[in-house]
């Protein structure tokens, strides 16, 4: 399945597929976003480096996922992994974190109760303090429940400096684990379509599993996890910003069944499926088989496998092998596939 080929064209309105990580998205941030606030000359990277301060970098991060508990998670527990895993594709781990609740009036206490319950487990289990915030309640109808926004400071060290732009022809493309478990599961319990008691999210902190590849830091040039507009989203990212291109071998990218088959029924490319616990590496092809070791030698990267590799040309391309020995591309998505899935 690939992107449908809608051109794009400004309107005076935002539409949901702005919000969802892929061409509408980076359409937004070049046109209104990056203008109006002058933001830094090259790629968008995951978390930023604090100017002054080589080694601290800082990110933040806004959650809307629907509904707010699904299986393998809930929005607490998102808001801390995916600012936590921000700062890991950076190479850092995490310092502290400040977090932002917009509450709707009428959320039952209970369920704020658990949401924020599930925050503070997850930041204890990261190893990371949370150290300031702010809370505002709106009025019924002026938000969807709980909305949060988490900013996360974190530390470099190890000798990793990933970037989306650093890339190099012939380096090896891994994959930390499965693809397609957040998406699926956060929309089958949202739709009430049964999947979700074969499919749980994937949301997990990954700053250990990064940690472990500090032993061949020179050799990890790009880290990035695929969270919305998924694999194809992330990978079609650093070829535009590291000048490459992409070949992946469909056979060799770990979807599981189930998540196959709740894709097929629905008509969704498992490539563009939103995921929180996964990251994708562009490391040397020598140092390829000790990266697999250290990511296997820990629980959430004992899946981890080889999928492609990069290439000099043609730049800013991504391209499938398929299994019957064909090549397709692997589009930038262009909208909302799966709104509000984190």
């Amino acid at each position: 399945m690939t992107a449908c080929p809608v051109p794009y064209e400004e309107t005076d309105r935002i539409l949901l597929g702005h919000g969802a990580g892929g061409r509408l998205t980076a359409e937004l941030l070049d046109a209104l976003v990056l203008p109006a606030l002058g933001g830094p000359e090259g790629p968008l990277e995951d978390a930023a480096l604090l100017p002054g301060h080589p080694d601290l970098l800082m990110s933040t991060d806004s959650f809307v996922v629907s509904p707010l508990f699904f299986p393998g998670g809930d929005i607490g527990s998102l808001a801390v992994h995916g600012t936590v895993n921000d700062l890991a594709m950076r190479g850092a781990q995490p310092v502290a974190l400040a977090a932002t609740l917009i509450i709707e009036e009428g959320l039952p206490t209970a369920e704020l109760r658990a949401v924020l319950d599930s925050f503070g487990k997850a930041a204890r289990e990261a190893g990371v303090p949370v150290i300031t915030g702010d809370t505002k309640v709106v009025g019924r109808g002026a938000a969807d429940k709980l909305f949060i926004t988490t900013t996360g400071i974190g530390h470099r060290t190890g000798g990793l400096h990933p970037s989306a732009a650093a890339a190099h022809p012939g380096d090896v493309v891994l994959l930390s684990g499965p693809i397609g478990l957040h998406g699926t599961a956060v929309l089958s319990t949202r739709e009430g379509l049964g999947f979700e008691g074969d499919i749980a999210s994937d949301s997990r902190p990954l700053h250990h599993l990064v940690r472990a590849l500090a032993p061949i830091g020179a050799h990890v040039h790009t880290l990035r996890d695929p969270t919305r507009g998924g694999v194809a989203a992330a990978l079609n990212e650093i070829a535009r910003d590291s000048r490459v291109a992409v070949e992946i071998d469909e056979a060799a990218v770990p979807v599981p069944a189930p998540v196959a088959g709740a894709c097929e029924i629905l008509g969704l490319d498992p490539l563009h499926v939103a995921n929180e616990g996964c990251f994708l590496a562009c490391v040397s092809a020598t140092a390829a088989e000790s990266a697999l070791t250290e990511l296997r030698s820990l629980p959430e990267g004992a899946a981890a496998v080889r999928i492609g590799e990069v290439q000099a040309a043609p730049a800013g391309r991504v391209v499938m092998r398929t299994l019957v020995g064909a090549r397709r591309m692997v589009d930038m998505p262009l909208g909302e596939q799966l709104p509000r899935i984190c």
